[in-house]
């Protein structure tokens, strides 16, 4: 017992080959306290000035709760999209050669450079009824700008490069060779995707995920131009603390931010957990 104990102090003692685990340990701690900790508490206790009747009044409001419904439901189903086709363009970048492929390497990380209101004023430009996409939408009954479906491709479009930027990578280290050895075993494609593939890269696909998730729940450039910001239809809850912030309700304004934080940890602390039961699952973690 006292030697296994020995063994876990030293352990901790040296972590890594880095030296300094106490000063850089205290550094790491100072820095998220500083930049995350203290922020998020200023916020809570700026939402606590309005006691829990006052709170409870903003989180119940129909406006906020049709807002809130609509930024985590759009959220939810762009990254769930983003999954499903950040796999494929991922697959198609690591395992296939073609002219090319080194723009459209170059095109998934636009999203990323573009300024977020350059691209809600593109995407609405497209899918307007007077757009290039919207018009043809729009002989078909379709209706994409000023409604959730407008949020939606929005959130796609600023969320892909998080999915396929976390999912390359560990589909490079997975080798052709054990493909074929699948199938040398008898398993068909289905079989080789289900079995083979999908378990080495379930962690990171629920990684993206989760990156995309978050960062879809906060934006607020490029959905508030196609969104048309009608309360009760297309209202997302940034937009609505401005609002908030506007009117001068700033202890309204940090509820509504004090909510989304709440639902946004509960979720992302889920995803996480089903990702490490998924590393214990499949033998990929520490």
């Amino acid at each position: 017992m006292t030697s296994n104990l020995a063994n876990a102090g030293w352990r901790f003692k040296q972590p890594s080959v880095i030296p300094g685990f106490g000063m850089t340990l205290g550094f790491t701690l100072a820095y998220l306290a500083l930049i995350v900790l203290i922020p998020l508490t200023g916020l809570v206790l700026r939402s606590a000035s309005l006691g829990f009747p006052g709170f409870w009044h903003v989180a119940t409001d129909p406006r906020t709760v049709n807002a809130l419904k609509i930024s985590f439901g759009t959220s939810l189903i762009a990254a769930v999209i983003n999954v499903i086709f950040g796999v494929i363009v991922a697959w198609v970048l690591v395992r296939y050669r073609f002219p090319g492929r080194r723009i459209v390497d170059a095109i998934v990380d636009l999203p990323f450079a573009l300024p977020t209101a350059v691209a809600g004023i593109a995407l609405t430009a497209l899918y307007s009824r007077n757009g290039w996409i919207g018009h043809w939408l729009d002989l078909i009954g379709i209706k994409v700008a000023f409604t959730p479906i407008g949020i939606t491709i929005a959130l796609i479009f600023i969320g892909l490069p998080f999915v396929v930027r976390t999912v390359q990578p560990v589909m490079e280290e997975i080798r052709k060779e054990v493909e074929e050895a699948a199938a040398t075993l008898g398993a068909n494609r289905f079989q080789t995707i289900t079995r083979v593939l999908l378990p080495g890269l379930q962690p990171a696909i629920l990684t993206g995920f989760a990156l995309a998730f978050a960062r879809a729940v906060g934006e607020y450039g490029s959905v508030i131009f196609i969104a048309g910001n009608l309360p009760y239809v297309s209202e997302i809850a940034p937009l609505l603390i401005v609002i908030r912030l506007e009117e001068f309700d700033y202890a309204g304004a940090t509820a509504i931010a004090t909510i989304m934080l709440l639902i946004s940890f509960f979720m992302l602390f889920v995803i996480n957990l089903i990702q490490a039961w998924s590393r214990r699952r499949y033998g990929y973690g520490a």
